[in-house]
């Protein structure tokens, strides 16, 4: 059991120091006015980074006795390693300037230090109040994962769950923000030395207080002025990045390259320091700053499939060419997926299995009326589910398409390997398998696909790669990370599995949105293809249909999209003639998925 640090009635909670002694100094004579000894002080890490004083911070905070855990920085400066740990994108902004902050934060450290640094735990547990919190630097398992206001809910819930008590108490992001989930607290401070890419150059702190009842906590959000010019001054003098020393001065981060798009849209705007009162179990809408993102119904949008809710035209999309034709093999899979697109389990035989000569007969149809179809794809559901899946396979090789097979790698697809193989051997060039990866850790891959899902799937990857298919990743973007952040997990993990899968090639790792039917989105308007520079064109309805057949039909039916099976108003008839329709952008989808998410299954 994990030992528990005791406090009687409250505690000052910083962290992301990154080298700013004149921060540090200003929070230490703070903490003095408001008679908070060091002792009741705790630091969720990175006290050594962007700033030139790395040693004069650890000097202080050593000295003073203040309880350490460690951040990304102190695990690399300790272990020694060539970079910050970040998880940044090789060659990006970031990537580049961190490497002339970290040298010179190497150099500042002593041996001691190093050793001291390497010693750090990467977590403890506290408790105030009779409520146990326990503090970490990024999450729970990962000590670089960014977790921001925006990061979805169930992504901390796993957290939380994970960590057992009553919260969490984070750093790592920058961004100071409280939020209630489940009953359970998830606090992070913000960071000390390094404004909150709100345009001002206050640095950040909390305070957290026993209630007045029992399990109850007062949470303080505080702003602190400092001298941000002498800290900029300092950095300017050491030859240290000026995109950085600017940053302390200006309240904006020289990239936002790390952040979700809704902290991007939040830059420039002064946070207000506020107060949460939070008691154990409390609902959870609580959260601070009261003007983060909140979920909210979609009320009388996308019922008109001409007209938006407020009268406008309705954007629509027209079928230029039929490019790639998704045969969808039925929606029973292996696995019950958290958030499946379509709703496949083991269990869900909404679409049945579709014949090797129903799709035989859409194939015809397509050289018959020289459709000028380039790719067929294979989705579920799992397609290796579908007994006929490989005879379908070589009937479409054997017509000279592409082939994709969407699939999860693990069980029913090694079913087939001998026959996979066979055709791999003669038709290789086209024949394309996207295997669904679902994130770069173990960890969340198997929060949305289960328990025991990753191995099999990896194992099932590398005898795909040892058997010279073409492979593809599918990934999501479910974690609430910054794509390129993603992007740069996925490129560790693919160079590990030694797979040559370029990461930054949005066909050869594919990265799906976070998609949520109930979540309030825009509606699509015409005249919003010229406020976001897109055309119709770029939406994959224009390009492409799928085929499904539904239990109980005597014949399958085309519908317009891959994410919406079970919507009637977008079936649009039993061929592909009859399915050359204009479609109205009438579903959250459609915007979440493919207009603002810029999401497609085939690129």
């Amino acid at each position: 059991m994990d030992k528990i640090l005791h406090f009687d009635s409250r505690i000052l909670v910083f962290g992301g120091v990154y080298s700013n002694f004149q921060a540090l100094q200003a929070l230490i004579a703070e903490a003095g006015r408001r008679g908070i000894n060091p002792r009741s002080m705790i630091c969720t890490g990175d006290i050594a980074a962007y700033g030139v004083d790395a040693r004069a911070c650890l000097d202080m905070i050593r000295r003073l006795g203040i309880m350490t855990i460690a951040g990304n920085c102190e695990e690399q400066l300790g272990l020694a390693e060539a970079d910050c740990g970040c998880g940044y994108a090789p060659g990006s902004a970031c990537d580049t300037l961190s490497a002339r902050w970290f040298s010179h934060a190497q150099s500042e450290i002593s041996p001691d230090d190093q050793q001291w640094m390497s010693a750090l735990p990467l977590r403890i547990k506290v408790e105030i109040n009779g409520l146990v919190l326990t503090v970490v630097h990024g999450s729970f398992n990962a000590i670089n994962r960014f977790i921001f206001p925006s990061t979805p809910s169930r992504v901390k819930a796993h957290d939380l769950l994970e960590a057992g008590g009553d919260g969490i108490l984070s750093g790592h992001s920058g961004l100071p923000f409280s939020q209630v989930i489940d009953g359970q607290l998830w606090h992070n401070s913000g960071a000390l030395g390094m404004p909150a890419n709100d345009g001002t150059a206050r640095v950040w702190f909390s305070i957290l207080s026993s209630g007045k009842s029992p399990r109850t906590l007062e949470i303080e959000h505080v702003a602190l002025d400092y001298d941000a010019e002498a800290a900029a001054w300092a950095m300017r003098a050491a030859h240290l990045p000026e995109e950085y020393a600017g940053a302390l001065t200006t309240g904006l981060w020289p990239s936002c390259e790390s952040m979700p798009e809704t902290e991007i849209a939040a830059t420039g705007k002064a946070i207000k320091a506020g107060q949460l009162h939070w008691a154990a179990g409390q609902a959870s809408d609580v959260q601070w700053p009261h003007n983060a993102p909140v979920k909210s119904a979609q009320g009388q949008k996308f019922r008109d499939p001409l007209v938006t809710q407020n009268g406008e035209a309705r954007a629509s999309v027209t079928l230029k060419k039929l490019e790639t034709l998704w045969i969808n093999t039925g929606t029973l899979c292996n696995l019950s997926c958290s958030s499946c697109y379509i709703e496949s389990t083991p269990r869900n035989d909404r679409l049945v299995y579709i014949t090797a000569r129903e799709v035989s007969a859409y194939l015809d149809e397509i050289e018959q009326h020289g459709l000028g179809t380039a790719t067929i794809g294979f989705t579920g559901g799992e397609p290796f589910m579908n007994p006929e899946i490989t005879a379908m396979m070589e009937d479409t090789l054997t017509r000279g398409f592409e082939v994709i097979v969407l699939t999860n790698a693990m069980k029913p697809m090694r079913r087939f390997e001998r026959r996979l193989t066979g055709l791999n051997a003669r038709f290789r060039d086209r024949l394309i398998m996207r295997v669904s990866i679902d994130h770069f850790t173990s960890e969340l891959h198997e929060l949305e696909r289960g328990p025991n899902s990753w191995k099999p799937g990896i194992d099932g990857l590398k005898w795909l790669a040892q058997n010279n298919f073409r492979i593809h990743v599918a990934g999501r973007l479910y974690s609430g990370e910054a794509e390129g952040i993603v992007r740069a997990g996925y490129g560790g993990l693919l160079a590990d599995l030694g797979l040559n899968i370029d990461p930054n090639d949005p066909a050869e790792l594919m990265l799906f949105p976070e998609m949520d039917a109930t979540a309030n989105v825009p509606e699509i308007t015409t005249s919003c293809w010229g406020i976001l520079k897109k055309s119709p064109a770029d939406v994959m309805c224009s390009s492409s249909r799928m085929v499904v057949k539904r239990k109980g039909a005597a014949k399958p039916a085309v519908i317009a999209c891959t994410l919406l099976p079970y919507d009637p108003q977008f079936e649009l008839g039993e061929t592909l003639s009859a399915a050359a329709k204009t479609v109205p952008l009438n579903h959250p989808y459609c915007a979440q998925f493919c207009v603002l998410g810029g999401a497609a299954c085939k690129r």
